[in-house]
């Protein structure tokens, strides 16, 4: 597998389904990530899981939250690419209607997407993605 090669077509794949998910439908982006115990996941809630069984249950329940969304545009921080690992850093903004609101709300996530090959084709093996993207100031670490 040549991940150079592959990568434009793997990145138009996840953005594709990143458009279903954000309308509530999480399956095409479930069928790009790996289904082996080590996958992780940590979402915008706050919430990170490990293995595919929590990971899919996760998916499931972010994707209720979005209804009537779209993609407004992805922006590329970074791509490091080599024949084993991808690591792709992105900035996500999509526009929904989140929870019960009846708004259609702009979201922008910073994303961190890490993806193998599996079996002839790259497979998210984690995906870290938060609202964080603006600079925040030093106190704004400090949990009470």
């Amino acid at each position: 597998m040549n991940a150079s090669e592959d990568l434009d077509i793997v990145r138009e794949k996840c953005r594709l389904a990143l458009g279903e998910f954000v309308t509530g439908n999480p399956e095409p982006f479930k069928m790009l990530f790996s289904h082996r115990d080590d996958v992780s996941l940590a979402n915008p809630s706050g919430q990170a899981v490990r293995g595919w069984k929590q990971v899919a249950e996760t998916m499931d329940r972010a994707a209720s939250w979005y209804r009537d969304g779209e993609v407004i545009g992805f922006e590329n921080m970074a791509t490091f690419a080599t024949p084993d690992l991808v690591c792709i850093v992105d900035v996500e903004r999509y526009r929904a209607k989140i929870g019960g609101g009846e708004e259609v709300t702009p979201i922008t996530l910073r994303v961190t997407t890490i993806l193998r090959p599996e079996d002839g084709s790259w497979k998210v093996v984690h995906r870290h993605a938060d609202p964080l993207t603006a600079v925040q100031p030093p106190e704004s670490l400090i949990q009470n």
